[in-house]
């Protein structure tokens, strides 16, 4: 069976999109959303795509921003890539960075921010830290998903977000956690009434 390697729902007005791909060819958004190193420089996974794709002047521009903590994030050009900017978030390291809940969430709060201060209407985001530093896939969608369909009513000049994912796997857990999220089937939903 064939199956589709994209969704896409629209919530107040701003289309969602999740999507197998790459990151650094995401043509036709105004950013990229880098899963960065504190230092902001090449490194492997998501950072050296889009370092190695924007070539070394994305190295130059970032030195002087960092070092950068977990949870926080950064906006430069986006130099060789196909889109004008590239937003650098620093996630947390599962098990070392804590509350990485709160750390994770705050990458995408910020980079959203990041987006709207710059009046940007399309911003591609990985799966971050989901890799190297090894934060579970499905609890990481949770947090991510839910933490940008919380910002999308705040939302002016955004108006199409994509989770660009690595593979099938990983999209089949970020449509599940989404569906969950949307229809009002979230099983962590309603955890702490009562």
């Amino acid at each position: 069976m064939i199956r589709s390697t994209e969704t896409r729902v629209q919530l107040d007005g701003v289309d969602l999109e999740c999507v197998v791909g790459d990151i650094a060819a995401q043509d036709g958004f105004d950013a990229v959303v880098n899963a960065a190193n504190a230092q902001l420089q090449i490194g492997g996974g998501v950072a050296g795509a889009i370092h190695r794709t924007a070539g070394p002047g994305l190295a130059e521009e970032c030195r002087p921003m960092a070092p950068i903590r977990p949870g926080e994030a950064v906006i430069t050009s986006g130099h060789d890539l196909p889109n004008p900017h590239v937003i650098h978030c620093l996630g947390p390291v599962y098990g070392e960075d804590e509350p990485a809940d709160e750390l994770l969430a705050s990458c995408y709060r910020e980079a959203l921010a990041l987006a709207e201060e710059n009046g940007l209407e399309t911003v591609a985001f990985p799966a971050i830290s989901t890799g190297a530093f090894g934060y579970p896939l499905e609890a990481a969608a949770r947090v991510a998903l839910a933490t940008v369909l919380d910002e999308i009513s705040d939302l002016d000049s955004v108006g199409r977000i994509r989770f660009v994912l690595y593979d099938s796997r990983a999209l089949d857990v970020h449509e599940r956690v989404l569906t969950e999220l949307t229809s009002g089937d979230d099983p962590e939903a309603g955890e702490d009434e009562g």
